[in-house]
């Protein structure tokens, strides 16, 4: 008696070990929600009222802002996991494997440069100078605080010590953005030797963005025109 022969299983990519660790900025949501119901409230209120052409040109106009606020404010976020960081920006998404990830970049802005040089900004997290000095201040007050004896002591005394103590093992005062490429450098350099970190670097264009956006724009550029 023969027994049927049964194909073999396809392949699987490796899962990592982890789910992915994701960064938004919660400023970008709360902003793109407000412009969202602004800009819907407004288009809907003339499409209804509206007369003539107007609710025509109200959906053109929704038809290209909507899709262009969703991509600046809601749509950009950061996911990283075991093997790679991947940017979803707000016109491309980007994928890199640690392998082939050169640095991470903080300056008025936060990148990741790949090993070939190319240089990619990281939307969802924003620099935010104001929260940097803010961050500055709290640590030089924080410093200043644990180095200054206690009053009416030669010393420290047990008080001072505890502050000190919580201070290092809270670590320095750092904005918060400053934090997120904190632990996205340290999964950088525990990850970056591993041999599922390697592969190619991939770039797709955000095509539900700029398909919609597009066709909006073209639709008031006619109306527009055909005035």
């Amino acid at each position: 008696m023969t027994t049927p022969e049964h194909p073999s299983p396809t392949p699987q990519p490796p899962v990592p070990e982890t789910k992915d660790r994701v960064y938004r900025s919660p400023a970008g949501i709360a902003g793109g929600v407000l412009l969202l119901a602004v800009v819907l409230w407004l288009g809907l209120d003339a499409v209804v009222a509206g007369e003539g052409r107007t609710p025509w040109l109200a959906l053109a106009a929704m038809l290209l802002v909507v899709p262009l606020v969703v991509a600046y404010t809601l749509r950009p976020a950061v996911f990283a996991n075991e093997d790679r960081l991947r940017v979803r920006n707000p016109l491309r998404v980007v994928v890199l494997p640690w392998g082939r990830v050169a640095s991470l970049r903080s300056g008025y802005s936060n990148e990741v440069v790949a090993d070939s040089g190319t240089k990619y900004q990281l939307w969802a997290v924003p620099v935010s100078l104001r929260a940097r000095k803010k961050a500055a201040r709290r640590e030089a007050r924080r410093t200043a605080g644990d180095g200054r004896p206690a009053a009416g002591r030669g010393g420290f005394g047990l008080a001072g010590q505890r502050t000190a103590a919580a201070g290092v093992a809270d670590g320095p005062v750092r904005a918060e953005t400053d934090k997120v490429m904190d632990e996205l450098r340290s999964l950088l350099e525990a990850r970056e030797q591993r041999g599922t970190a390697e592969g190619d670097v991939t770039v797709r264009w955000a095509y539900e963005i700029l398909a919609p956006a597009a066709a909006g724009a073209v639709l008031l550029a006619v109306l527009l025109g055909i005035g």
